[in-house]
């Protein structure tokens, strides 16, 4: 199955069974997917050959791991060369803080989505790493009150 194929119904049907549960039996899946077993374990082979599933993981629940408070963070660079790109990706790519570090076009830089412990320890993260990273300019911090939908799973 190569990257250019067009994924099928049963294809699909997998990978919206996996999402929710990535830790279900070969056979289970099987059968909500209405597979033999050995089918089903050849098309999970080569979806993941293919790149289509990327890895397991499981799911955390933040506050039990002292990691209660998410973060969202703007960051403007001074400057946008690849030199100060590179330091900034590098240095985003080192924080276990930092769950997600985007680029993106518009008003500012990056988007960083982070969590830590609570306030105290942001204003640490923020002091001591984040505006110390060569090229950050400015950065806009905002804490979640709530969070109204949060998910892993993409519309397959």
């Amino acid at each position: 199955m190569a990257n250019n194929v067009r994924l099928d119904d049963t294809d699909r049907r997998l990978l919206r069974v996996l999402q929710a549960d990535g830790r279900i039996s070969n056979a289970e899946l099987a059968d909500r997917c209405n597979l033999s077993p050995s089918a089903c374990s050849d098309r999970v082979r080569r979806l993941r050959e293919a790149g289509y599933i990327t890895g397991f993981a499981a799911l955390l629940d933040p506050v039990k791991v002292d990691r209660g408070v998410l973060i969202f963070v703007e960051v403007l660079l001074d400057r946008t060369t690849p030199e100060v790109f590179d330091t900034f990706a590098a240095a985003a790519r080192r924080s276990p803080d930092v769950l997600e570090c985007h680029m993106v076009a518009g008003g500012f830089d990056y988007l960083i989505k982070a969590r830590v412990k609570d306030l105290a320890a942001w204003r640490v993260f923020l002091e001591e790493v984040l505006v110390r990273i060569p090229g950050v300019r400015e950065t806009r911090t905002y804490a979640v009150l709530e969070e109204v939908k949060s998910t892993t799973q993409l519309p397959v």
